[in-house]
């Protein structure tokens, strides 16, 4: 089983390096600022409310952090519910300051489910690894391993979907029109697929 721990790590791994250099070779992106301030919001975020809460912000995260067992269910549904509620009333508020001008976003289905998939995967197994396992308890490294996730996502996959990686701010993106709702309920239903095997590749590669 250790050995199989090893390849399953090695494997993922690889698998998300390069698939992270190839869409930047292959798809360029632009916004570079607006990526690293999205990471680093999570990151600061993350650094000082974990200590209270966990530093979700995201429930695909909790979702994966209820089924690893770091999050007790009876805490899972009041979770969600307040990130929801929180992305929400953020939207509106930025809706409210600005011109109410976004424009639509389209993207091809299976790539926006696969890109949105993969980076949910990232973020939920790097929470899972860095924050919830004995074997980097007290770290100080998580906040930052964390917020870069999802920079690196937003990077790696952003002319391919909504880079999202979470359920709470796909709602958001909705209430500010960026997106048809057709295309948020997709991407939340990735996010949410994406937490459950984060949390079941967890098991696998960890020895708790």
């Amino acid at each position: 089983m250790e050995n199989i721990r090893r390849y399953i790590a090695e494997f993922i791994g690889a698998f998300i390096l390069m698939f992270t250099i190839a869409c930047v070779i292959l798809m360029p992106t632009s916004g570079v600022i607006a990526a690293i301030a999205i990471g680093f919001a999570l990151m600061i975020m993350v650094y000082a409310l974990g200590q209270v809460s966990g530093g979700h912000f995201n429930p695909a995260v909790s979702l994966a952090a209820s089924i690893r067992g770091a999050l007790s269910y009876k805490r899972l549904i009041p979770y969600m519910i307040f990130q929801v509620i929180g992305a929400s009333l953020a939207a509106y508020i930025a809706l409210s300051m600005s011109n109410g001008n976004s424009e639509i976003l389209t993207f091809n289905i299976k790539n926006m489910m696969i890109a949105e998939f993969i980076f949910t995967f990232v973020l939920c197994y790097v929470v899972l690894m860095t924050a919830t396992s004995y074997r980097t308890d007290g770290n100080s490294f998580y906040g930052f391993a964390i917020g870069s996730s999802v920079t690196t996502g937003i990077f790696a996959v952003s002319t391919l979907c909504l880079t999202a990686f979470n359920p709470a701010v796909a709602i958001g993106l909705g209430i500010i029109g960026v997106a048809s709702w057709q295309l948020i309920g997709l991407t939340i239903v990735a996010n949410f697929l994406s937490a459950i095997v984060a949390a079941l590749v967890f098991k696998l590669t960890i020895d708790e």
